[in-house]
């Protein structure tokens, strides 16, 4: 399943990290829709407002169907033909779609089978491993490329060389109040069984869409129908992931913490060390447009405490510049 993400990037460049390729080949970057309307955040739950990609067709009749926008829509879908005055009276959950049940529930049956397919956008998404003693909470993301610019520019046009954001599939729709009134855009994220290297955490994750392929067969409803979209969700082994402190437990708790690794066995309660201080100082500034700093301005941590199934795929170079520490702590491996 999936209950909580984070999207720490500031408006200007999280459509900067959404840039793309359209039929003809050129770059482009998608626009925004609502812009003043997003918040970055450390730990979104459902009921909140997160960014989504979805094809510009769905908002513009006449537009091509690969050209892509942002909106920021509600997390929890409302079926157009939801009756009620007020969406918070709906009785069941729809934060997460269960792929095996998602052609056959008439919640999400009609907005999929109309094409209503979108990408939500985050760092990461947190989910919570049963233990005998309660819940240990992990950060699940993709693997990080290890060669980033020292600093990136807010409004500049070169490719992205920052996070690589968590593209994950999802299914939308628009409800409009029976009394009239502006509409209401909101989505659900599909869910999948999770993948070998992750089910020791839960047996449910989210169906990622990983590369833009991918991601262009799932939003171009025009020239991608359902029975062909439907074949891209499914687990993905490219994935990576680390413990975090309960902190995050508490959706009131937004701040760079909820992100920080910790060292499973040790004491939970985030500490502000002279090291984390740094990093802490320079996660916060995502949200004023500044997630870059110069590497050699930022402490270290060991690269062997972030798990990655591979480590081909470690994420260790920029989660030196992301979340360093100098003389962290080493993590454990998982025994399957």
């Amino acid at each position: 399943m999936c209950g909580r993400t984070a999207c720490s990037l500031g408006a200007a460049r999280l459509r900067r990290a959404c840039a793309y390729r359209d039929r003809r080949g050129r770059r482009q970057q998608p626009e925004w829709l609502r812009e003043e309307r997003y918040r970055p955040s450390y730990n979104k739950g459902p009921q909140s407002c997160g960014p989504v990609l979805l094809s510009r067709k769905h908002v513009q009749q006449d537009a091509d169907s690969s050209e892509r926008v942002l909106m920021d829509m509600r997390w929890g879908l409302v079926p157009s033909w939801f009756r009620e005055d007020d969406p918070s009276k709906m009785q069941f959950k729809t934060s997460n779609c269960r792929s095996d049940t998602m052609l056959s529930k008439s919640s999400y049956k009609g907005p999929l089978l109309k094409g209503k397919r979108c990408v939500l956008l985050a760092d990461g998404f947190y989910e919570w491993q049963q233990c005998g003693g309660g819940k240990q909470p992990y950060f699940i993301y993709f693997p990080q490329s290890k060669k980033h610019p020292a600093e990136e520019e807010e409004d500049s046009d070169e490719e992205w060389r920052g996070w690589r954001l968590l593209t994950m599939a999802g299914i939308f729709d628009c409800w409009e109040p029976p009394a009239g009134g502006e509409p209401l855009y909101t989505y659900t994220i599909i869910t999948v069984d999770a993948s070998k290297d992750v089910s020791f955490i839960h047996h449910r994750m989210p169906a990622i869409l990983d590369g833009d392929e991918a991601i262009e067969k799932w939003l171009d409803f025009a020239e991608v129908p359902t029975q062909e979209a439907v074949k891209l969700i499914r687990p993905t082994e490219n994935i990576a992931f680390h413990p975090v402190s309960t902190f995050v437990n508490s959706i009131r708790n937004d701040t760079p913490e909820c992100l920080v690794p910790i060292e499973l066995g040790a004491p939970k309660e985030v500490k502000a060390t002279a090291s984390s201080k740094v990093m802490l100082g320079w996660l916060k500034s995502s949200q004023e447009g500044s997630p870059q700093k110069k590497e050699d301005t930022l402490p270290r941590w060991k690269s062997q405490f972030i798990h990655s199934p591979s480590p081909k795929k470690s994420s260790a170079g920029v989660l030196r510049q992301w979340l360093g520490q100098e003389g962290g702590p080493a993590a454990k491996k998982h025994k399957a």
